[in-house]
C-alpha cells in the first residue's frame, strides 16, 4: 500500500517531470552541439579528376578542402597519359564533408612486364591460347623446314630472338617460327 501512495504522491510526480525535462534539455543541447561540431549541411563537391595529372588533382582537391590519397597504380589504360588519374572514389559530383580523403587510381607508365613462357616443342594450337591468356598477341607466323608440322621452333619480338623467362610488356606481339612438316 505504501508503494502505491508513493507513486501517486506529489513528490514522485515532480521528480518524474524534472527528469523528463532534464532529458529533453540534454537531448536538445546534444543535437545542437552535433550540428555545430559536424558542420551539418556543409558539403564540398568532389571535382572530376579523370585524366588529370597528380599535381593538378592535388591542387583541385586542396581548393575544395579535400585530401588526396593515392590508392593504386596497377592498371594501364593507353587512352590516358602516364601517371594521370583513371579512377576516383567517391565519384565526381558527390557531396562530401571537408577534409574527406578522395582515393585515386593512377595510370601506370606502361603495361607491366610478363615473363615469356617456354613454347618450344609445343604445337601452335597449344601455344596460341597460352600466349593470349598472358596478354600477348600473336604476331607474324613464318615456317621453316621441320618434320614437326605447326611445332613452335623459335619465338621473336621485333626481330630479336626471345627465350623462356624474357620479360615483355603485356600486349607485345610475339612472332612465331613454326615447322612446316617437311624434312630439312
Amino acid at each position: 500500500m505504501n508503494l502505491i501512495k508513493f507513486l501517486t504522491s506529489k513528490t514522485f510526480l515532480k521528480q518524474i517531470v524534472l527528469a523528463l525535462v532534464a532529458v529533453v534539455v540534454l537531448c536538445f543541447i546534444m543535437l545542437k552541439w552535433l550540428k555545430v561540431s559536424t558542420n551539418h549541411g556543409d558539403f564540398e563537391t568532389v571535382p572530376d579528376l579523370t585524366g588529370k595529372s597528380i599535381s593538378v588533382a592535388d591542387i583541385e582537391l586542396k581548393q575544395n578542402n579535400l585530401v588526396l590519397q593515392i590508392q593504386d597504380s596497377a592498371n594501364y589504360n593507353p587512352k590516358y597519359p602516364k601517371f594521370s588519374v583513371i579512377e576516383q572514389e567517391p565519384p565526381a559530383g558527390t557531396k562530401v564533408k571537408e577534409n574527406r580523403k578522395i582515393y585515386l587510381t593512377l595510370n601506370r607508365s606502361g603495361y607491366r612486364k610478363i615473363a615469356v613462357p617456354d613454347l618450344r616443342e609445343q604445337t601452335f594450337r597449344q601455344a596460341k591460347p597460352m600466349l593470349e591468356a598472358l596478354g600477348f598477341q600473336i604476331g607474324k607466323i613464318t615456317y621453316e623446314n621441320n618434320i614437326g608440322k605447326d611445332l613452335v621452333l623459335k619465338m621473336r619480338h621485333k626481330g630479336k630472338s626471345i627465350k623462356k623467362g624474357d620479360k615483355l610488356a603485356k600486349t607485345s606481339k610475339i612472332d612465331l617460327v613454326l615447322g612446316n612438316g617437311k624434312r630439312p
